[in-house]
Parts: structure tokens; C-alpha cells; sequence
């Protein structure tokens, strides 16, 4: 994995040229940006350096800010969705599952994960946005994970307790709250995952050999 951080001047470049591309509307020009980044500096830096600063900056008050807005999570999904994908070579899932809180919409987090993944050559299991407790429940018994990352990215659908409840449900899932949705405190079996390092470092600490289809959940009715 490339852990370097990008130089300084390097980063004022890339914020200077994916918001030209973001401001002209052009999501393929900003696509196009985020894949010669990743390719230059790896997911970590790409993510952490330009993409989530961008985002930041933009408050989404104002027709125009909101279109320029939509237009860079749009390029910024696009280039990460099709970073080092070979269609009809599928990376296997892993023992990954991820997933956003239910009533969560926003998961350029997650495809920012994957794509991290896929720099290590290993795959997961991405469900999307606003998956419902129930749907998270019956998708760890169909697809048997060892580790399930959860993203939130407002308070308002990083609701810590159901975590909690679902990570003692599942005792033998390691289970992870991502994004900055979780403001309350994660404790039990529960763990936040505060970097996209620190993501790929949990996803990835489970060897890949390790099938976790074996594993077979007891009857656990969700509450």
C-alpha cells in the first residue's frame, strides 16, 4: 500500500484541477483526475489529501453549489468505482461486507474502501447506501462475513446503539462503524474506524485464505 503522503504542491494541483473540473460540471473530467491521482499516489492519499477536502469545502447552499457539488461525488464515484476493476475477474469477496447505516445516503466513503482493497488485490462485498438493520442481518447470514464496516456520515444515521446491539448479536463478526456519522462512543464488540488506513488495515487483518463460510450464525432475531 502507498503510504506517503502527497507533497504540498502536488495536493494545491489536484484541488486546483478536480475543482475546475467539478465547477464546469464535467464529472468525467473529474473521474478521469481521480484515477491519474490513484494511480500516482494509491487510494489512501487520494482520499484523504483531495477528495475529502474538496468535499468539505462545499456547504451544498445555492443552486450552483449544488450542482457542482453532485457533479464531483459523481466524478470522484466513478473514477473509484473503476479503479484497477477487470471486468469478468472479480476479486473474491474476502470474508468483507460493507454497507451504509440504514437511511444513509451518502457512501463515497465505502468506494473509497474498496477501491483500497482493490490496490491490495483483495475484494469485498459493497451493498451501498441505506441498507436497512433487517437487510444487514439477513445479508451476514446469506454471504457469512468475518468483518462488516458500517458507514455513516451524519449523526442522524450513525445511531450507535443499533451497532452495538448487531455487533452482540453477531459475536463472531468483527464489526465496524466508518465515516463521522459515529459521534457516540463505539464500545463492546463494536469498533470505529476513524481513517481509510486504519479501514484497510482492519479489513485486511484477516488472511484472505480465511474462508469465513464455514462459519454458521446461530438463529438471532434482530430487534
Amino acid at each position: 500500500m502507498l503510504t506517503e503522503p502527497m507533497p504540498a504542491e502536488a495536493v494545491e494541483i489536484a484541488h486546483k484541477q478536480v475543482s475546475l473540473a467539478a465547477e464546469d460540471l464535467d464529472a468525467n473530467a473529474v473521474a478521469t483526475l481521480v484515477l491519474e491521482l490513484a494511480d500516482t499516489w494509491g487510494v489512501p492519499a487520494l482520499w484523504g489529501q483531495v477528495c475529502r477536502p474538496l468535499l468539505a469545502r462545499l456547504s451544498g447552499h445555492g443552486a450552483t453549489e449544488v450542482a457542482v457539488e453532485h457533479a464531483l461525488c459523481e466524478g470522484v464515484r466513478v473514477g473509484l468505482d473503476v479503479y484497477r476493476r477487470e471486468p469478468g475477474r472479480p476479486l473474491p469477496t474476502g470474508g468483507v461486507l460493507l454497507a451504509g447505516a440504514e437511511k444513509e445516503a451518502h457512501c463515497l466513503g465505502l468506494h473509497a474502501l474498496t477501491a483500497a482493497l482493490r490496490e491490495q488485490g483483495r475484494g469485498c462485498l459493497n451493498l451501498g447506501p441505506a441498507l436497512p438493520w433487517s437487510a444487514l442481518t439477513s445479508a451476514v447470514y446469506r454471504a457469512r462475513p468475518h468483518t462488516v464496516v458500517l458507514w455513516s456520515q451524519t449523526p442522524l444515521t450513525g445511531r450507535a446503539y443499533r451497532l452495538v446491539r448487531f455487533a452482540r448479536d453477531f459475536p463472531l463478526l468483527r464489526v465496524y462503524g466508518a465515516g463521522p456519522g459515529w459521534i457516540e462512543p463505539l464500545t463492546g464488540r463494536a469498533g470505529h474506524l476513524g481513517t481509510l488506513p486504519d479501514a484497510v488495515a482492519a479489513c485486511l487483518a484477516v488472511a484472505p485464505e480465511r474462508d469465513a463460510h464455514h462459519i454458521r450464525y446461530g438463529s438471532v432475531p434482530y430487534r
